[in-house]
């Protein structure tokens, strides 16, 4: 295997100990952060190369959250990173319990190419925190990105713990068959089961964070111009290629011809009268995608944009509206700068709607009553949610991000991502005296030792609690 070398070599560092010490963590991270601040620029024009990335979008998604991520990870890892002691028993009173923060070992992370800094990167700060030896192999599909984490981040960080693959899917395929102590994986679901089905060759844990069909329930009782600004905003950024992006609407028909003329307005207010010419509006990655995409617009009708351009990768900012369950648009995630509209009754059918497909990887429901929000919230399932508003969920990073079901195993952002890094390893320090505190437990048995065994170990119930 060509990858088994390197494999062993990390696993060989890691083995010993070098990067377990908090400093060593921490220099690394540093390192992270001086490639962010030197190669800024560079970072700007090779996704804006790849997929026209506006430098606005791309400094805020690749640079500015990698640094918050960063600096979060940075202010906290010497309270992560401590033993976290327990509640113990009668018996354990004398004795030392305690959670210890292990690393997994050698580490595997796997990126997509919409994102093509910030997720890997955001992995990688959580990965370095935790401990962890990490192999990290960012997309083919956006050359520039990788040519430039390539040739770069080694320069960076210590290239006996942490390396950079480039790889094909038929090298990917390769490198999977090693074994790793932990594979983290950003992509489609159909990826996500092939490398799920590698990772159990080995029992491999991962983290799957995939994409899905995210839902946007707009109620009759809303603002409808601010509804429009944050959708669009939500499904346009970076030309609509966003794992968590509101994929469709759903909305009464009353609603559907009041959004209409305000997404008409937020668009033209965002990128002009032709988008085309806006330098805030990117491009589709490649022509596979492209191609892809457009066949979408075959459904319901274009009420808004619709134009395309195959040599420039351009997808106008588009509004299907009247589009049935049964369209092509419907049928898959559309990762692209088109918004069906699908016409519902009421927000039960929107709901039953919702339920009756895959789980997503987010929620959206715009109301001004917010009963309305938290009866979606309530009687739905997805891997996050936002009310009124679309994307700002994944700023936090206080808040879990992760899928659940078809759009995802396992969460990551801030703590959640040195968490996922790291083994939980529940210890038990006793005393080596006190030895008659332990006849109880010993052979011959007796009525009286088990007596005297429940009052010592039992957990008793308290009273009931009543959520407020």
């Amino acid at each position: 295997n060509p990858y088994a070398g390197l494999v062993s070599h990390l696993r060989a560092t890691w083995l010993s100990g070098k990067t377990r010490p908090m400093e060593y963590r921490v220099a690394q991270l540093e390192a992270l952060g001086r490639f962010l601040d030197e190669k800024k620029q560079d970072i700007l024009e090779a996704t804006a190369l790849d997929m026209g990335k506006p430098s606005f979008e791309a400094y805020f998604t690749e640079i500015l959250l990698c640094k918050n991520e960063l600096n979060d990870t940075l202010n906290n890892l010497c309270h992560w990173m401590k033993d976290e002691h327990v509640d113990k028993n009668l018996v354990t009173q004398l004795d030392s319990a305690f959670i210890r923060k292990d690393p997994y070992g050698v580490v595997l992370i796997i990126a997509p190419w919409n994102y093509p800094i910030h997720l890997f990167l955001v992995p990688l700060i959580g990965a370095i925190a935790a401990g962890n030896c990490v192999i990290i192999k960012p997309s083919e599909t956006t050359k520039n990105t990788e040519r430039l984490v390539a040739e770069t981040l080694t320069c960076y960080l210590d290239n006996d713990c942490f390396a950079v693959v480039t790889a094909g899917v038929e090298e990917t395929t390769r490198l999977l068959e090693n074994k790793f102590d932990y594979i983290f994986f950003t992509g489609t679901p159909s990826v996500g089961r092939i490398i799920m089905t590698a990772a159990a060759k080995h029992l491999t844990p991962v983290t799957l964070e995939l994409g899905g069909k995210n839902p946007c329930y707009v109620s009759d009782t809303c603002d409808v111009q601010n509804v429009a600004r944050r959708v669009a905003w939500g499904r346009f950024f970076n030309a609509g290629q966003t794992c968590i992006a509101p994929d469709y609407v759903l909305c009464t028909v009353e609603m559907q011809e009041k959004l209409m003329p305000a997404l008409r307005e937020a668009i033209t207010e965002f990128f002009g009268s032709n988008p085309q010419e806006s330098p805030d509006f990117g491009r589709i990655v490649g022509d596979k995608q492209f191609r892809r995409i457009r066949a979408l617009l075959r459904s319901g009708r274009v009420a808004i944009g619709g134009q395309t351009d195959e040599k420039e990768r351009y997808i106008a900012p588009t509004v299907l509206a009247d589009v049935l369950p049964s369209d092509p648009a419907m049928q898959e995630e559309i990762f692209g700068p088109i918004l069906p509209i699908v016409v519902i009754a009421n927000m039960d059918e929107a709901i039953d709607f919702i339920n009756a497909r895959p789980r997503p990887l987010a929620i959206y429901a715009f109301s001004c009553d917010s009963k309305v929000v938290n009866q979606v919230l309530e009687r739905t399932s997805s891997g996050g949610f936002c009310g009124n508003d679309t994307l700002m969920h994944v700023t936090l990073t206080s808040l879990p991000f992760g899928g659940i079901g078809n759009s995802g195993l396992g969460k990551y952002h801030g703590k959640f991502t040195f968490d996922t890094f790291t083994h939980h390893r529940g210890c038990l320090h006793r005393n080596m005296g006190l030895e008659a505190l332990n006849a109880l437990r010993y052979p011959p048995y007796s009525q009286q030792k088990q007596g005297l065994l429940t009052t010592t170990f039992e957990i008793k119930r308290k009273g009931m609690c009543t959520l407020l």
